[in-house]
């Protein structure tokens, strides 16, 4: 649901993330029926997105189609005129004739399905770049755009289905587009790939921040222990082989504190000291 929502807040849909909650739940929202629209066909996108084969180019028209139907009349088809993006009152950039559509979106699916020497995360990034330049529709290239790189890598990666490029590309919205112009200007999607390559590396960090067990407390540890070893006698050194985290100190520290709560009885001393856990009085 956030990745819906960012990626339709970079095309300007005002829908707050608790509307597109009460969409997805089925209740009345009041807003311009347009973007409530443009919610609603989203949400079935990605409901069906594992279905679409990245590699083959009608499952994009299919995803077109559906993504922007009732939007305009030529939802799921390529253009047939010429268009060009603005950046404030000038043309930023001309998309490629027409006639030449089909022919160019013909080698980008080649390029998917043949350069096997050529990463996914690459293929995910130049390929966003690359519809973008080509402009293969009317209205929602963009959005396009960013859905194909999404299941480009979820396809490549389970990993992916919990992370979401598109938010941080929401994040960074500025820089995004300005990585887009730059390759526009230099004939090469050289720009947009660094960009790109680093949203994912960001996102892949943050996952994995998040992903990080708590630290555990000097009771878990001595709880786990115990329920480990149970009546077998242990060492320090064995102690430690359970949390290779921890210093000798620390493992020193825990097996005292055990001992004075007479948790452990503690036969020897020091390095040579064992450890058993108490019979219950």
């Amino acid at each position: 649901m956030i990745r819906q929502h960012h990626s339709l807040a970079i095309e300007g849909n005002e829908l707050s993330e608790e509307q597109i909650t009460a969409i997805l739940e089925n209740k009345r929202v009041l807003g311009p029926e347009k973007q409530i629209m443009e919610v609603q066909n989203a949400l079935k996108v990605y409901d069906s997105l594992m279905a679409f084969n990245p590699t083959q180019e009608k499952h994009l028209l299919k995803a077109h189609k559906l993504l922007m139907q009732g939007l305009f009349k030529n939802a799921g088809k390529y253009r047939t005129g010429q268009v060009g993006i603005l950046k404030g009152t000038k043309v930023s950039h001309v998309a490629p004739p027409a006639k030449n559509v089909p022919h160019l979106m013909g080698e980008l699916f080649s390029f998917l399905q043949k350069d096997h020497e050529i990463s996914v995360i690459i293929k995910a990034c130049v390929f966003h770049y690359e519809l973008e330049f080509i402009h293969p529709f009317e209205d929602g290239n963009g959005r396009m755009g960013r859905l194909w790189q999404q299941l480009l890598l979820m396809k490549h990666s389970p990993v992916f289905e919990y992370i979401s490029t598109e938010t941080l590309i929401h994040k960074k919205q500025m820089q995004y587009y300005s990585a887009l112009e730059k390759s526009d200007k230099a004939g090469d999607s050289t720009a947009f790939l660094e960009f790109s390559l680093e949203v994912i590396l960001a996102a892949l960090n943050n996952f994995k921040a998040n992903q990080r067990p708590p630290k555990a407390s000097v009771r878990d540890r001595i709880h786990y222990a115990l329920e480990h070893f149970g009546e077998s006698s242990f060492s320090r050194k064995i102690y430690m082989e359970l949390f290779p985290e921890i210093s000798t100190a620390t493992a020193s520290r825990d097996l005292a504190l055990a001992v004075r709560e007479q948790k452990v009885t503690i036969t020897g001393e020091k390095a040579e000291a064992t450890y058993k856990a108490s019979r219950p009085k």
